[in-house]
């Protein structure tokens, strides 16, 4: 196995030191987006019991493959923090670190002894990340948390859905997601304030609070006039004609119309240019009670056209449409490929892989994916003699357990 190159130094976080302690997808991600644009990131992992995310969803030669995407741009190692000697290394490490992302319940760093006191008195400037479901304190701080309950949680799965059907999943970690950005953005507001204090500090970070800033102002509109919002399937209750349409050949198109001139756009293009003049017609909210009438006509004038035919017609006409794509559209789109965003990653383990870009281009300083996600532990060596490590300490720490 190659071992990966370090990040340019012209990369934006190049110099960063990132320990990557958490397990499945918040804080696991929060490393992947740091990684992305040159943190030097090492993922420590239990040497029994890997990352789980390893083995979420499909593989290929037994080598998970959400793990080569959550896992890129990461040396591996392993350690075993409640051995004395993984703690001892642990702090080691951390004294030259400068943020730690961990997801363990409240309480566990420190039944190890390795709370914020311990990890500030090795390394004050270090910023400690932590990722749980529902926060450090609270009537629920040591409940298990998964990002599923926080989309239950936050209002996500009351508004999600037709009007008469169940409360609405998504069928993918949208908490943890929504999560993992929130969590890099914390970190580097943690570390822009080091800046100024030179001090580091904790990153308090729950799974119910992301996703409900994400979702608007529901509490606002509550607090201030007792609404609730209700499920509404893809409609909207703020503008319309919104929602899905199914083309003549079988497939769906997306419509949105949130401004005024896309909405008479519309109108003109379906041939319902009377609809323009009704009263009702000049504001979005409006517009959303008269959904039905709206839908009519836009599924009707859809209904009778193929998808190309229609994606054509509305480009035209410069009104807002896009294709219902599941992946394999995705992959082949080429607006999706002129920005490179699905890009080819070369894998010692499993060839080219297609994967995700990084999040954003900077153009000056880009990102990169330097390298899939690797083995467990197959850096352990290399970073724990980056420390200073002997072999003669390598042997001793693997005697006891602790790698």
């Amino acid at each position: 196995m190659t071992t990966p190159t370090t990040a340019s130094t012209s990369a934006p976080l190049s110099g960063l030191r990132v320990l990557d302690l958490a397990t499945l997808f918040a804080g696991p991600m929060a490393a992947t987006l740091l990684g992305d644009f040159g943190a030097d990131v090492v993922k420590i992992e239990h040497p029994a019991k890997p990352d789980p995310s390893r083995g979420h969803g499909p593989s290929k030669d037994g080598v998970g493959l959400w793990w080569k995407m959550l896992g890129r741009n990461k040396r591996t190692m392993t350690l075993d923090l409640s051995k004395p000697g993984g703690r001892a290394t642990l702090l080691r490490l951390a004294a030259r670190t400068d943020v730690i992302i961990e997801n363990f319940r409240p309480g566990t760093l420190e039944k190890w002894d390795l709370g914020w006191p311990e990890l500030s008195a090795v390394n004050p400037r270090l910023v400690l990340a932590r990722v749980t479901g529902f926060g450090q304190f609270g009537p629920y701080a040591h409940r298990p948390g998964f990002g599923t309950l926080a989309e239950a949680m936050s209002g996500f799965a009351a508004i999600t859905g037709e009007p008469d059907s169940p409360p609405t999943l998504p069928p993918f970690g949208l908490a943890d997601s929504i999560a993992g950005l929130t969590t890099a953005y914390a970190v580097m507001t943690a570390l822009a304030a080091r800046e100024r204090t030179g001090e580091g500090q904790v990153v308090d970070l729950a799974l119910i609070e992301p996703i409900l800033a994400a979702l608007g102002p529901q509490p606002l509109w509550y607090d201030q006039l007792g609404h609730v919002q209700p499920r509404t399937g893809n409609r909207s209750p703020n503008n319309a004609p919104r929602g899905v349409y199914r083309t003549a050949d079988g497939t769906w198109v997306a419509v949105s119309t949130s401004a005024q001139s896309v909405a008479e756009r519309v109108m003109h293009l379906v041939g319902r240019p009377e609809l323009i003049d009704e009263p009702w017609f000049g504001s979005g909210a409006d517009r959303a009670r008269h959904a039905d009438v709206l839908d009519e006509a836009v599924g009707g004038w859809i209904a009778a056209r193929t998808r190309d035919d229609v994606l054509a017609a509305f480009e035209k006409a410069e009104a807002a449409v896009a294709p219902v794509q599941d992946v394999r559209d995705v992959m082949a789109d080429p607006q999706y490929q002129a920005l490179d965003t699905l890009t080819t990653v070369d894998d010692p383990e499993l060839g080219p892989l297609r994967m995700q870009n990084v999040l954003f281009r900077l153009s000056a300083t880009p990102g990169a994916i330097r390298w899939a996600g690797r083995p467990h532990g197959a850096d352990t060596e290399e970073v724990l003699t980056e420390l200073g490590l002997t072999p003669d300490d390598l042997t001793a720490l693997r005697a006891e357990g602790a790698l």
